[in-house]
């Protein structure tokens, strides 16, 4: 297990070279709605660079994995109570599945050992703990536009 989570850092930093993304997510000014864009950076550039999206949501950003990026989002939706609604969008990240995963987070939550059941990706496993998880689960709600990548329907979908 720990030779594993050595290859996965070494990855994930090879990653931030090989392919650096100056941005992870914009904050927004909005206190509601947050807005995930998976791996379609292109539309995350889009809707950030939107003056009046940006006042409708409290965060747009990427989501790239299935562990990592949840549990940075299950911090986040904690640590904002006033957040309700994450919108999924974008394309999904191949063998990652991240946005099923986040899907079935919401749905069935985690196992005793932290794995997302239902999840599909290569290692659903979280780190966050049972009571963060469990708020998560009930204070927001996720809408699934999996495959949506245009800017416009999208930003039509948060009031």
């Amino acid at each position: 297990m720990a030779i594993r989570k050595g290859i996965e850092e070494i990855a994930g930093k090879v990653c931030g070279f090989v392919l650096p993304i100056s941005q992870e997510y914009y904050l927004g000014k909005g206190k509601h709605v947050a807005v995930c864009t998976l791996s379609s950076l292109d539309l995350l550039e889009r809707l950030s660079a939107s003056e009046d999206f940006m006042n409708r949501v409290a965060l747009v950003g990427r989501l790239l994995s299935e562990n990592k990026g949840i549990d940075t989002i299950v911090s986040f939706v904690v640590t904002h109570p006033a957040l309700k609604e994450i919108v999924i969008c974008g394309r999904e990240v191949r063998g990652h599945k991240a946005g099923q995963a986040l899907l079935s987070l919401s749905r069935n939550g985690t196992d005793a050992v932290g794995r997302i059941v239902g999840a599909v990706g290569a290692n659903p496993v979280l780190l966050s703990v049972q009571k963060d998880v469990e708020l998560f689960r009930k204070q927001v709600k996720i809408r699934d536009h999996i495959g949506i990548a245009d800017h416009t329907a999208i930003a039509k979908l948060v009031p």
